[in-house]
């Protein structure tokens, strides 16, 4: 009675859903005479760890409906007995039927803790409660992200399952290399290549350099192969190789024409080619440099029309040899010129066999052997001289001789033996470069070996590119270009400067490194003090390996310049001898600093200063220039210059004798002599020999010099001493140790 009381004051308050779930398993309503037959629910607790074991919608279906059992108020053993009215026949079978599916499925399923209620406050059901609970429960499942990461983490351990097999590279390693180009070569992450680095103790970054014994070691580290370059070593595969000589043939020769301005020598080209090349220049003058080639009955010959001598020193300054022939154009009427005679410098420089060409010989004022004999007083003889040089009196506005001068040049030709071998990738010079509108930068290049084609990849100085077209001296397109022939390039990708280097390299990844190592130098040399060309010439001299002293004079009158002349001259010795490659009058040129560069010689003026581009150049190339007013400190300054160029004498000076008196032994160490200063004194810097029965068996110097157990400088006559010698222990009792000092002694001239 207590129990149906309690029910009555707390009755139980179900949500819809708990009441529809009811009155399905209840059927519908019966008639009101039934009324009296009251039914009671038994709800049944689940325990909360079978909850959370199974999935969340059965957690909710079964917190909705719990589990519900219907009894009417009868006796244990009392069968049960449906009333009559309550439920149609129709649905007491649904009822059935439904009540024996579920008391299979109870069956089958496993058993669970009921927990009944014992007290009053657990009989309660808060169903906000449960609510609060199902979402705490709906919270702990993971999140979306959380699903990925597993994913990701067993899809890694998938692949490190599978290992694959490591490909071990032979890794080339410069001097210094960075972190990142390291890995890239290696096929490792820049992480790996860190990692490694920070076993070894050392921290870096992926932009940081590293020393080629530590790249070694982390390479080594992680199983590859190491083969240690130097940077120069890239260079090696551009070096020139010796031809066969099977396979050398004959090849044009190349002519360059110099002379003074308005003596004709474009206009000896014009006959040359049959074509006006100097009425399409500005005022008749050649502004740039030109490079033609002449075929006559099938005897080929190449010539360069230079704006003057100073693309000429430019280019040999470079160390490109050009030209092989030179003709010296003179002006029968005019005589020797300024600009002739440095003509005349240049060419005996470049050490160039020369053919004079008298030009305007159709002129009433031409005197041909005037220009003969002014020439003698530049020792250039000709053969109606009985000398060595070719000589032809020629007009080139009127066609004369033209053919004498031809025959004179394959005949200079002849005796050189020029020969080129056509079947390797070609090598030439850059005769001139210029950017074009529409075309990009465009070199005329002179093919001195093998045959240049249409694609070859090449390099030039600090450029690469890939030939894109070959044009000859007559704007018509070629294939491929042999020996001695000159042709416009496109395909560069900057400017190259006049007298680099051109060659055709095997692959465009070789032409990049080659044109960065040679850009890094560059900007290297352009960053570093530039020595001048008398410190380097000296140097060089001290060591044996220059024996002339090559000077340019120009002073204010001639004069002057001959005065200095002969002084420096005299000056010469044996082991250093002065050379006057040019003497003139007049302000300090670019021209001038040209030859000095291309020589390795110094500049002198006296009473004359150079012009600004001058100065310019010569501190961009390291020219030196030095400036006098008078003479005798001129000549004073030089003497004194080509006296510390002398190598200096050498004396010997003994200052001391010890002898050995007892060995001792050390571990680790090695051996000490103890010994005792007999004459003079020794010091820690001094140069010994050591001495056996008055013969030397060894000269070296003293590693330590200890007396007692302190580190000292030096030990006087009659004291003891430890000596230890630099790298040398085959000492014995009774050795003597001569101590000695080199005086060096600056010589005069």
């Amino acid at each position: 009675m207590e129990n149906k009381k309690n029910n009555k004051k707390k009755p139980l308050k179900l949500s819809l859903s708990g009441r529809l779930q009811v009155r399905k398993n209840l059927g519908p309503s019966g008639s009101g005479k039934n009324q009296g037959n009251k039914k009671t629910i038994q709800i049944v607790f689940k325990n909360k760890n079978n909850q959370q074991k199974s999935s969340s919608t059965a957690k909710s279906n079964f917190r909705g409906s719990s589990s519900f059992r219907t009894s009417s108020f009868r006796t244990p053993n009392a069968p049960v007995i449906f009333p009559k009215n309550n439920f149609k026949s129709k649905s007491t079978k649904n009822f059935r039927s439904n009540n024996n599916t579920a008391i299979d499925s109870k069956k089958n399923q496993q058993k669970r803790t009921t927990l009944k209620p014992t007290n009053k406050e657990s009989r309660k059901l808060n169903l906000t409660k449960i609510i609060d609970q199902e979402n705490q429960e709906f919270d702990k499942f993971p999140s979306l992200a959380k699903l990925k990461r597993a994913s990701e983490r067993e899809r890694n351990k998938n692949e490190e399952s599978v290992e694959e097999e490591k490909i071990i590279k032979e890794i080339i390693i410069p001097e210094i290399i960075t972190v990142q180009e390291l890995a890239n070569r290696m096929a490792e992450k820049t992480a790996v290549v860190v990692k490694t680095l920070m076993k070894m103790g050392v921290m870096a970054n992926a932009a940081q350099s590293l020393e080629a014994d530590t790249a070694a070691l982390v390479a080594t580290e992680l199983g590859h192969k190491v083969k240690l370059v130097n940077e120069d070593d890239i260079l090696k595969e551009i070096e020139d190789k010796a031809d066969n000589e099977n396979d050398l043939i004959k090849r044009a020769p190349v002519v360059t024409i110099m002379g003074h301005v308005d003596h004709g020598k474009t206009t000896i080209l014009d006959a040359f080619r049959n074509s006006n090349v100097a009425s399409k220049e500005a005022g008749g003058i050649t502004q740039h440099i030109g490079a033609y080639q002449t075929n006559k009955d099938n005897k080929k010959i190449t010539f360069i029309d230079t704006p003057g001598h100073e693309a000429f020193s430019n280019m040999r300054a470079r160390g490109s040899k050009t030209t092989d022939i030179i003709i010296l154009v003179v002006a029968a009427d005019d005589g020797l010129k300024p600009q002739t005679i440095e003509s005349i410098s240049h060419a005996k420089a470049a050490k160039v066999p020369i053919i004079l060409a008298i030009n305007k010989i159709d002129l009433p004022a031409a005197d041909p052997d005037k220009i003969r004999k002014e020439l003698l007083n530049h020792e250039i003889i000709v053969e109606k001289l009985s000398g060595e040089v070719l000589d032809v009196e020629i007009s080139a506005l009127k066609k004369t001789n033209l053919g004498k001068l031809e025959s004179a040049i394959h005949l200079q030709a002849d005796l050189l033996n020029l020969t080129a071998n056509p079947k390797r990738s070609a090598r030439g010079v850059v005769i001139e470069s210029k950017l074009e509108k529409g075309r990009g930068s465009v070199a005329t290049v002179l093919v001195q070996k093998g045959t240049l084609k249409v694609g070859d990849i090449f390099v030039s100085g600090s450029e690469w590119g890939k030939v894109k077209a070959l044009i000859n001296d007559r704007g018509e397109n070629l294939k491929e270009a042999s020996p001695s022939q000159p042709v416009e390039v496109l395909g560069f990708d900057a400017n190259p400067l006049a007298g680099d280097d051109f060659i055709v390299v095997d692959n465009e990844n070789g032409a990049k490194k080659i044109a960065e190592y040679r850009s890094k130098k560059k900007l290297q040399k352009k960053n570093t003090v530039i020595k001048t060309n008398v410190d380097e010439m000296f140097k060089q001299i001290s060591k044996g390996e220059e024996t002339f002293v090559d000077v340019i004079i120009k002073a204010d009158v001639q004069g002057s310049a001959e005065a200095i002349e002969s002084s420096i001259l005299k000056l010469s010795t044996e082991e250093v001898k002065t050379r006057v490659i040019f003497k003139g009058v007049g302000a300090i040129t670019e021209s001038d600093v040209a030859l000095a560069n291309s020589s390795k010689g110094f500049i002198i003026g006296f009473n004359v200063r150079s012009i600004p581009q001058a100065r310019e150049v010569a501190k961009r190339d390291g020219v030196d220039i030095k400036y006098y007013s008078i003479i005798y400190e001129l000549i004073d300054d030089i003497r004194n210059l080509m006296s510390g160029s002398l190598k200096p004498d050498l004396k010997e000076n003994i200052t001391g004798n010890v002898e050995i008196r007892e060995i001792f032994t050390v571990s680790k160490i090695g051996k000490i002599a103890g010994c005792f200063v007999k004459e003079g004194n020794i010091s820690r810097n001094s140069k010994i020999r050591l001495l056996r029965d008055n013969v030397v068996i060894h000269t070296g110097t003293i590693n330590s010099l200890k007396r007692f157990k302190e580190e000292v400088k030096e030990v006087n006559h009659g004291y003891e001493c430890g000596v230890m010698i630099e790298n040398y222990s085959d000492i014995k009792t009774n050795d003597i140790i001569e101590t000695f000092e080199i005086i060096e002694t600056a010589r005069k001239l």
